[in-house]
């Protein structure tokens, strides 16, 4: 790509004592891309993800987000400078509307502070009425709009998990990234979400996965990293990827079952 990248990590590596979880790791994610992260189970995809929405610091290398480094910031500044993160499980604010949890989101971008909010001025009550339209349009963009009054506990878990996408939005993000996504979804929550992945990279959002659902993922992303033993393997497209010898070796042949059975579909 000609652009820039958004996020640039460069030797990035992570030790536990004597595990290292993840091993002089080089990748760039642009801004609008849709790039997914997949490996076997202890690769370092977790890690990783953790190493850049500031959970864990890393041990060496660096992390330049818009040419910034961000390695070592907590989470909180991260979140800040444009990095938000979604988790495999469903974590709303129980006795909120859909409405109210998202507007937890769109708070972090509010100039007003508490005091102001409780004083009722003028000016935090003009950011709070364009917040709770920022919140209804989002909920609308992940599908959620009939419902958007919703108590959280009637949910279901599909839409829950919409929820998270829309709360992650509100911080208005340059990039998010998803761990998981597709994990307890049924087929067709399962394309709805694809759909407004898609979605959210076309607003120029960039998107970061962790996928362990090929079917779901392949089709989705335009470019895969894959990691194993916490050492990057492959990067490039999912037609590249699922026929790379060390992938295939690394996933014990599933790789080359998913592309024959795409091969299949195509015919």
């Amino acid at each position: 790509m000609s652009a820039p990248p958004l996020l640039s990590a460069r030797g990035l590596t992570k030790r536990f004592g004597g595990l290292v979880a993840v091993d002089g790791v080089d990748f760039d994610v642009f801004a609008g891309e849709i790039l997914g992260l997949i490996g076997p189970n202890g690769a370092g995809k977790t890690t990783t993800f953790n190493l850049i929405a500031g959970a864990f610091a890393p041990t060496s290398g660096t992390l330049d987000f818009e040419g910034k480094p961000i390695h070592g910031l907590g989470p909180h500044e991260v979140a800040g400078r444009g990095i938000m993160r979604t988790f495999q499980h469903n974590m709303p604010f129980a006795g909120m509307s859909l409405i109210d949890n998202v507007l937890v989101g769109c708070h972090r971008r509010m100039q007003s502070g508490l005091a102001a909010l409780v004083m009722g001025s003028r000016r935090a009550a003009a950011e709070e009425e364009k917040a709770r339209r920022r919140a209804a349009e989002l909920i609308g963009f992940v599908g959620l709009g009939d419902v958007a009054d919703t108590p959280v506990v009637n949910l279901s878990f599909g839409q829950g998990r919409l929820l998270e996408v829309a709360r992650g939005l509100a911080g208005e993000p340059r990039l998010m990234l998803f761990d998981e996504p597709a994990a307890g979804l049924t087929p067709a929550e399962a394309e709805r979400l694809s759909d407004i992945i898609r979605g959210i990279a076309k607003r120029g959002i960039a998107v970061l996965l962790i996928e362990h659902d090929m079917r779901f993922l392949l089709p989705l992303a335009e470019r895969v990293i894959v990691l194993n033993f916490g050492r990057k393997i492959a990067d490039g497209t999912p037609d590249a990827i699922r026929r790379d010898p060390a992938v295939v070796e690394a996933y014990l042949g599933e790789a080359s079952t998913i592309g024959a059975g795409e091969e299949a579909a195509r015919a």
